[in-house]
């Protein structure tokens, strides 16, 4: 039985004009708070420190206009955290973004494909 080769993989990263960056990695942990309502769930979701999460999170707030997460602090009614409509849009354009050129890509990421090096060859 022999296995499928790995297939190339294209990822979109923005370089935003202020020097900060949004990327797969942002945008997974903003799906996974959206998700979980809680940025310490959503960092255990993805293998993630919650120290690194909270630092994503406050670089994520601090690029944009608006902040993308809304957060309540833990106590009695424990706390959580929410994207905010900004959140949600950056969110969805992003992952229309990544579909789209991986959509427009196809064709060249399969010619790229036939002329990677597999592995054991």
């Amino acid at each position: 039985m022999t296995s499928t080769p790995p297939k190339i993989r294209l990822s979109v990263r923005l370089d935003l004009p202020n020097g900060d960056r949004f990327g797969p990695g942002m945008a997974t942990l903003l799906d996974q708070i959206a998700q979980t309502g809680s940025i310490r769930s959503a960092a255990s979701a993805l293998g993630m420190s919650y120290p690194k999460a909270l630092k994503l999170v406050d670089a994520m707030n601090a690029a944009f206009e608006s902040a993308l997460i809304d957060t309540r602090h833990g106590g009695q009614d424990r706390g959580g955290a929410a994207l905010t409509e900004t959140g949600e849009t950056v969110l969805a354009l992003y992952n229309r973004l990544c579909d789209q050129t991986v959509s427009d890509a196809a064709n060249i990421l399969s010619d790229l494909q036939e002329l990677v090096k597999q592995e054991g060859a």
